[in-house]
């Protein structure tokens, strides 16, 4: 037989425990068979849902829903044009609203954030030079990939270390675009990165900042006096919660996670709006996304203008309430920002397959963290809260936490 590509042994490699696990764990590849807000049905087991993304509780909220047939009456189910041909009337509605609320120059609505990446990073990049931080998305990364096979010259850096980007765009060729792209809220620890720091840097050194805050959309906002609590007013995103400018900055983010819809955003000036609409490939031949996803982002921007915040408030106390619980039992987690991705690695990761097993079990359904999703040394699960959990769930989450901890060895708090 002839040999395997050195490249495609490792990938091989790479791929082997992420293939058991979906073979062998019941939380992965799961079929659901019923949902009942976060409650949910496999076969005759019942679960409490801690893998999902719809931080606001959109998802099943009645106000929302019953927008969507009168907007499908209006327009159909599908718009069957890509947007360079025509968009309907609910396209520039929701991206003058949401302008509004980010308080951006402009918008731009396409279907994901992953066709946004794909499309646009190549785009503002042309035969630059890209610098990814280290931890970003994997689809940011591809998009960035793109970039560099466009002609474009790629580099990693560490958002925690700003000089070290500081460095890397010195020596960058001068003339060339420089494009600098990370992620707002990580989707993985949780975590906020030091967007003044980076926003500054990037400014003196003539490069745009591309911001992906697909996890901070809708949960974190503008800070004020009257804050009900630390995730800030408005859920407008990174660039206002840190209190910095669109000077310079690109920010995209989607409405899929808080608000619960298929659409995604770009928040940019109106000139490079203009351009993108020719330049991008979602905008000239993508099929945009379905009626009922415009319907219910707009009610969601109305609905979290009048009970955004209290939302939000729940959200931020529910959360604290698993965090301290996990302190109370030195059980250590890659979050420090209280924002309601909860990342707990395992003290000897061989224990994923039995971990899954026993929080199937006792019917607390999360999302697996396996290599190589993630580093051997971070290898866990991942509980993202809800407003729309109640508080018994909460109670039945901490509970079962208490019980694995006594089970299994658990990574200790630094």
């Amino acid at each position: 037989a002839p040999r395997r590509p050195p490249a495609a042994a490792r990938r091989e490699r790479r791929s082997a425990d992420l293939e058991r696990l979906r073979r062998t764990s019941p939380m992965t590849d799961a079929v659901l068979d019923e949902v009942r807000g976060r409650h949910i049905r496999c076969r005759d087991h019942w679960l409490i849902d801690y893998a999902s993304c719809n931080y606001l509780g959109f998802d099943w909220d009645p106000e929302i829903a019953a927008r969507i047939e009168p907007a499908v009456r209006a327009w159909g189910t599908h718009p069957s044009w890509s947007r360079l041909l025509g968009s309907p009337r609910l396209y520039p509605a929701i991206e003058e609203r949401l302008a509004a609320l980010l308080g951006a120059p402009d918008t731009l609505l396409l279907p994901t954030l992953t066709l946004i990446h794909t499309a646009v990073i190549p785009v503002l990049a042309g035969e630059g030079h890209v610098f990814v931080e280290a931890t970003a998305h994997r689809t940011v990364y591809d998009g960035c990939t793109v970039a560099r096979g466009q002609g474009a010259t790629l580099r990693r850096f560490r958002g925690d270390r700003p000089g070290e980007l500081d460095a890397l765009l010195a020596a960058a060729p001068a003339g060339g675009t420089r494009l600098v792209c990370v992620d707002g809220v990580n989707s993985m620890t949780g975590n906020i990165p030091d967007l003044p720091a980076l926003a500054a840097v990037c400014r003196e050194r003539d490069a745009t900042l591309y911001v992906d805050d697909a996890h901070g959309f809708g949960v974190i906002g503008e800070r004020g006096p009257h804050e009900p609590s630390p995730y800030g007013l408005r859920g407008n995103g990174l660039v206002r919660h840190a209190g910095e400018s669109y000077d310079g900055i690109v920010f995209c983010a989607g409405f899929s996670k808080a608000y619960s819809s298929l659409l995604a955003f770009l928040a940019l000036p109106t000139a490079l709006k203009n351009r993108l609409k020719t330049a991008a490939a979602p905008y000239l031949y993508s099929g945009p996304s379905p009626t009922a996803s415009l319907a219910t982002a707009l009610a969601g921007l109305e609905v979290n203008d009048l009970r955004g915040d209290g939302l939000r408030a729940d959200l931020y106390r529910r959360t604290v309430r698993v965090l301290d619980h996990l302190e109370s039992l030195g059980i250590g987690t890659l979050n420090t920002d209280r924002l309601p991705i909860i990342e707990i690695p395992l003290a000897d990761p061989a224990d994923l397959d039995p971990v899954a097993a026993f929080l199937w079990e006792e019917g607390v359904y999360v999302t697996l963290a396996a290599y190589p999703l993630v580093p051997r040394d971070r290898v866990g699960f991942r509980v993202q809260v809800t407003a729309l959990h109640s508080e018994e769930d909460i109670g039945r989450l901490n509970d079962v936490l208490t019980g694995l901890s006594a089970r299994f060895p658990m990574r200790p708090k630094s």
